[in-house]
């Protein structure tokens, strides 16, 4: 009896560093084995989890619908996301929600090289969920709890030392991007700063 397939874990990312994600990579020859982006702290992605802003629909099919949707987190960074009809559910959400709101989204990255040369980043969603900003904060929290983590393991894996002997990721995301991995580093202490200083406004 074959064995069930399992869903892959959803990444916690911010947009910096998903945007910076342009390695694609299979673990295998089979036509159907998942796609996934490294992450430049060392960690590989099939699946995404991000929340945050919807700023932006847009239908951008032009024989058919194909939304457009920007999603911005709290570094005023951007996810971009696009539904068709193979995302009918996701789609229809982007049709009906009025921006700005809070949005959960669960979905695959994709890659696509432009005319001049450049590496674009985009999520196909699998869900998008209307959120209260609780929700918003406990996702930021807990990405930049992983990404810290990514980092100190990026960290400690240090390629210059005697005894590399990283995690197979880490090697890829220093090969592939030789990333300053102190951006990443800095990305989720802003994150955790910017619900500081929405906590501190009386306004908020």
């Amino acid at each position: 009896m074959a064995a069930t397939p399992t869903r892959e874990v959803a990444r916690r990312v911010f947009a910096g560093e998903f945007n910076d994600a342009t390695y694609t990579f299979k673990e295998s020859d089979d036509d159907r084995a998942p796609v996934y982006v490294l992450l430049p702290t060392g960690e590989r992605a099939n699946r995404v989890f991000v929340v945050g802003t919807l700023t932006e629909t847009e239908d951008v099919g032009e024989d058919s619908e194909y939304w457009q949707g920007r999603v911005v987190d709290p570094n005023g960074d951007t996810f971009f996301m696009y539904a068709g009809q193979y995302q009918p559910d996701a789609a229809s959400m982007l049709r009906e929600l009025e921006p700005p709101a809070y949005v959960a989204v669960v979905g695959k990255p994709r890659t696509y090289e432009t005319d001049d040369g450049e590496v674009n980043v985009s999520i196909r969603p699998e869900s998008i969920t209307p959120v209260n900003e609780g929700t918003r904060d406990r996702w930021v929290v807990e990405t930049a709890e992983r990404t810290l983590e990514r980092v100190q393991g990026y960290r400690d894996a240090d390629p210059t030392q005697d005894d590399y002997a990283p995690d197979e990721y880490v090697r890829m995301a220093h090969e592939e991007y030789e990333p300053a991995i102190d951006n990443y580093r800095r990305l989720a202490v802003e994150a955790l700063e910017s619900l500081e200083d929405e906590a501190a406004d009386p306004e908020t």
